[in-house]
């Protein structure tokens, strides 16, 4: 049984991490081994609050470790890592997909970058960006960062398409393969942009801008699920950034109409078999590195 380790955190409630993740992956056809990096009852932007705690980096090689003594290494289609809860996990990944990529060569690594965004809630432990941005990413297949995150790593400020597309040139130059920006904020305030770069294209997305009244937590999470599933279904690169981009938007309308804070992804599951809505993607002339 092939199957898709995806390792980030849990929430009880709603959808974020691996509650984003895995179930989209499912849907689309699937086996999915999550691993959790941490275990909290809801997301973090609750003014409630949130209970629960973070796991060890032993506790994620421990059931790594399980997984290879049933074979199911060797049976591993991609890892996909999200949220870090410390700097020993990110070291725990760096050792698990070596471990997969050697039972099979084949295997897919697919990197959400997830770096400290405090306008949006979400802060890492001391030591996680470095080890992304060093460790991580440039051993990824894939990585799926927002704007932020890729300019980090092509350690230059992003602020036009141009540099979007420098930077990316600079992040496939550092070993990735494919670049998935899953949020370019600098080019709209009314309209959400993702971009793929990857060595025989570039192409733009863009989709309209819901204004929520309090944004939706998990899309990155989304974005990048969906996207690996549609590489593991065979798809090109552009295929599968076309059904992830129209998949996500449907998802979300439904989550706007709703008028709720937590994804719909189970009341908007049929969006990730056929998406309701079409949005073409914009192939973009690439720029030189430098």
């Amino acid at each position: 049984m092939q199957g898709i380790l995806t390792i980030q955190s849990h929430v009880s409630f709603g959808h974020a991490g691996n509650s984003s993740a895995v179930f989209p992956m499912q849907r689309m056809g699937f086996e999915v081994w999550p691993i959790h990096t941490v275990q909290f009852s809801n997301h973090t932007q609750y003014p409630q609050g949130w209970t629960g705690r973070a796991f060890t980096a032993d506790d994620i090689r421990e059931l790594v470790r399980g997984l290879a003594n049933i074979g199911a290494l060797e049976k591993c289609q991609a890892v996909l890592t999200g949220y870090q809860g410390s700097a020993e996990q990110c070291l725990a990944v760096e050792e698990t997909v070596v471990q997969v990529k050697q039972a099979n060569v084949d295997a897919l690594y697919i990197c959400d970058p997830v770096m400290s965004a405090p306008d949006k809630g979400c802060i890492v432990a001391p030591g996680i960006s470095e080890y992304l941005l060093t460790r991580l990413m440039p051993m990824a297949d894939v990585i799926v960062p927002n704007q932020f995150e890729l300019s980090q790593f092509a350690e230059m400020e992003i602020q036009t398409l141009d540099d979007a597309l420098l930077a990316c040139q600079r992040a496939l130059a550092k070993g990735p393969k494919m670049v998935l920006v899953k949020h370019l904020y600098c080019l709209s305030d009314t309209e959400f942009h993702m971009l793929l770069a990857t060595q025989n294209g570039v192409f733009l997305a863009k989709r309209p801008q819901f204004e929520f009244a309090k944004s939706p937590v998990g899309v990155g999470d989304l974005i990048s699920a969906v996207f690996t599933a549609g590489l593991l279904k065979g798809w090109s690169p552009k295929q599968a950034f076309q059904h992830c981009h129209d998949a996500c938007y449907g998802v979300l309308a439904a989550t706007y109409q709703a008028e709720e804070w937590e994804l719909q992804t189970i009341a908007a599951q049929q969006e990730f078999m056929q998406p309701s809505l079409h949005l073409p993607l914009e192939e973009i002339k690439q720029v030189n590195a430098a």
